[in-house]
């Protein structure tokens, strides 16, 4: 609050010092080699394929899982956006789901791979089937995974729901020179689409205290795993770097609605796990991305979060370890 607070009261509150400030703070945590900061995730998608220079028409591949907003970018660029479906023990799409969607889909031109609840998928496997990647890692910060050579844009979301968070906005970057020289052809956009000083002050706090508040998050998602092994439903399949602990899911045995009920009556929250994604929300038809369809479904998130207390992570962990 008193980073807020102290840009709020400087002479302007757009885009300017601490901006400047935030890309250099992500810089030294990342690495990258040249990045954009911008006020949301959509202008970053919407940059990111705009500068890929696909033609009106041409495909665009995407999770089942992704956000909504990935289907909405596609479509307002005249693209065609392809669905694939996921591994079942992982929430992601791997190199045999995305070779199917390949084959059955017509002049796909490039992939936007999405990190599901912070679990990495294996972009280098997916990269050598030819087909540029873009890849958002908003959920996956604190796996080592931010920074891929195997991508050609990044993008790191900043919103509500995303790891790091400054009320809104996202980072947009590459690793290599030759992708990055196409980011710093955009180095003049307007002011409008740059992240304004209030917003990226909020974000290098976030980006300061994130190595504290993933041990937090790693301590409590400790003490629910300790209770979900008790039960009869099943906790995804953590591959390749290690988890950031985004969240805590559970692939249900039982019906979502009875979970969610007995948990209202212990007085705690727990929420749809893909309800706001492509598939979630109906988009894909569930015979054309049937895993995808049998998680949104089935899996529910638990409260996690650094300030949430192992006090009131306890309440939780007995409440998953009770589950019916």
């Amino acid at each position: 609050m008193d980073a807020v607070l102290t840009a709020m009261v400087e002479d302007r509150i757009g885009p300017g010092e601490q901006a400047k400030s935030l890309v250099q703070t992500a810089r030294e945590k990342i690495k990258f080699d040249y990045c954009l900061s911008l006020r949301s995730p959509a202008i970053a998608l919407h940059l990111a394929l705009k500068t890929l220079n696909l033609e009106r028409g041409q495909g665009v591949l995407i999770s089942a899982l992704s956000p909504l907003y990935f289907r909405r970018v596609i479509e307002d660029l005249a693209l065609v956006p392809h669905y694939c479906d996921v591994d079942l023990s992982t929430a992601c799409v791997s190199r045999e789901t995305v070779s199917k969607a390949l084959e059955e889909g017509q002049d796909i031109k490039c992939m936007i791979l999405h990190h599901a609840l912070g679990f990495v998928p294996d972009a280098d496997a997916v990269a050598e089937l030819g087909v540029p990647v873009i890849e958002d890692c908003s959920r996956s910060y604190g796996t080592e995974t931010e920074v891929n050579g195997t991508a050609v844009f990044t993008i790191l979301g900043l919103e509500e729901r995303d790891m790091l968070t400054s009320g809104g906005g996202a980072l947009l970057y590459s690793a290599n020179r030759r992708d990055s020289a196409l980011l710093r052809g955009l180095s003049d956009l307007p002011p409008e689409y740059g992240l304004p000083d209030m917003n990226a002050a909020l974000a290098v706090v976030q980006f300061k205290e994130a190595e504290k508040n993933l041990l937090k998050r790693r301590e409590i998602a400790e003490l629910y795993t300790q209770s979900a092994v008790r039960t009869r439903h099943k906790m995804f399949v953590r591959q390749g770097t290690e988890y950031n602990n985004y969240a805590f899911p559970l692939i249900l045995e039982t019906g979502v609605n009875d979970v969610k009920a007995y948990a209202r009556r212990k007085e705690i929250a727990v929420e749809s796990a893909f309800e706001s994604t492509l598939a979630g929300s109906g988009v894909v038809p569930p015979e054309k991305c049937p895993h995808a369809y049998s998680l949104s479904l089935r899996t529910v998130l638990f409260p996690l979060y650094p300030r949430l207390g192992m006090t009131r992570a306890g309440k939780v962990a007995k409440l998953i370890m009770t589950l019916p």
